[in-house]
């Protein structure tokens, strides 16, 4: 491999956004640190962060063709992060309710991020192989059989903000690949069937309390809507330049919930102010719009609907955690990309990237 010509190729606007989004997090994270005086996640951060944008570079310069062109090894990818998500049952500890995670020592591992990553490398090939097929309905329900193994087990966790996000990839993918008119209308259909369904026999007391908060959250302004109104509080507060870091009343004094995850897009509001909101808005504009640039000047199908899976991944979940802190969704635990605290999504995430980045390099 040519390295330096391998460099002149990476897209360092791709780079810059996705790490600057990352170090406004770690101010945010180190912010959130303060009043308790343990700075130890925010330590972490850093570590999670530098092994994230190592690992990016590492995989930017590796070839992958061995990957998207043998099914065997995509296949393998898919089952061996099933199989993740199985062993959660048995092996994961129970934290608030939920089993996502393995703990591995001081570390905690979600196979739900390595799953998105798998699925999204499988939806790619799956319709770039069958694109000229679209038009057959059984491509739809083939594709969805994929999503709908690991979507269940994710779902039972209970997870079900990342079954969302599932949902998002691969019926953006779908649409992507082209899929009829009729079709769409159908699939939508059955989506609205089977919320209902869910509502009526799988949905928790806890999910749908949530979902009603939304509707009303003043109805239980000291419970269910208590995380929403301390975020718009947070939020309104912060003004143009914001409080300062470490400054912020919410912030500071508890009153904000998950301050480095769910709700760190509230932080940066109240301690950065307007400023930093729009800051890591420009980030994210910037990110996506190199990430659709490379989908859109593509030369393999491949590439095209990884780049496009990847892009609806993030940004179903940036607008979902944003839609949460700003109280114009239901709170369901999708953190922010790049932004939260955690190691599992950061490092997929900038994994993703990476194997973006080659593939581009590789194509062109």
């Amino acid at each position: 491999m040519n390295i330096l010509g391998h460099i002149k190729k990476l897209d360092f606007l791709l780079m810059f956004s996705a790490v600057g989004l990352s170090l406004i997090g770690l101010i945010a994270i180190y912010s959130a640190c303060i009043s308790s005086g343990d700075f130890s996640d925010a330590w972490r951060q850093v570590i999670f962060v530098l092994l994230s944008v190592l690992t990016m570079v590492v995989v930017s310069f590796s070839d992958n063709r061995n990957i998207r062109e043998n099914s065997a090894i995509i296949l393998t990818l898919y089952f061996f992060s099933v199989v993740l998500l199985i062993g959660i049952f048995f092996f994961a500890p129970e934290i608030r309710g939920i089993r996502s995670w393995y703990m591995i020592g001081p570390i905690s591992f979600s196979p739900i991020e390595l799953t998105k990553i798998a699925l999204i490398i499988l939806l790619a090939k799956y319709f770039s192989r069958r694109h000229v097929e679209m038009y057959k309905v059984k491509h739809i329900f083939l594709s969805g059989a994929y999503i709908l193994l690991p979507a269940v087990l994710i779902f039972f966790q209970p997870e079900f903000g990342s079954v969302m996000v599932l949902g998002a990839i691969w019926i953006g993918v779908l649409i992507v690949s082209g899929i009829k008119v009729k079709n769409f209308i159908l699939l939508c259909l059955l989506g609205i069937i089977s919320f209902v369904l869910m509502w009526s026999f799988l949905l928790q007391d806890y999910q749908k309390t949530r979902i009603i908060s939304y509707v009303n959250p003043q109805e239980d302004p000291l419970g269910a809507g208590w995380n929403r109104n301390q975020a718009l509080i947070a939020i309104g507060s912060g003004g143009i330049v914001g409080k300062g870091i470490g400054n912020g009343s919410q912030v500071q004094n508890g009153f904000l919930p998950e301050p480095k995850a769910d709700f760190i897009f509230s932080v940066i509001a109240e301690e950065m102010g307007l400023v930093g909101i729009a800051t890591i808005l420009s980030l994210f504009t910037i990110l996506f719009w190199r990430i659709l640039r490379a989908a859109l000047n593509a030369r393999s199908n491949f590439t095209r609907l990884f780049a496009t899976g990847l892009s609806i991944g993030i940004f179903f979940q940036m607008a979902i955690n944003i839609g949460m802190n700003l109280g114009l969704l239901p709170v369901i635990g999708i953190p922010l990309p790049l932004v939260s605290y955690g190691g599992s999504n950061l490092v997929f995430t900038f994994i993703a990237l990476g194997m973006l980045q080659n593939m581009v390099a590789i194509d062109s």
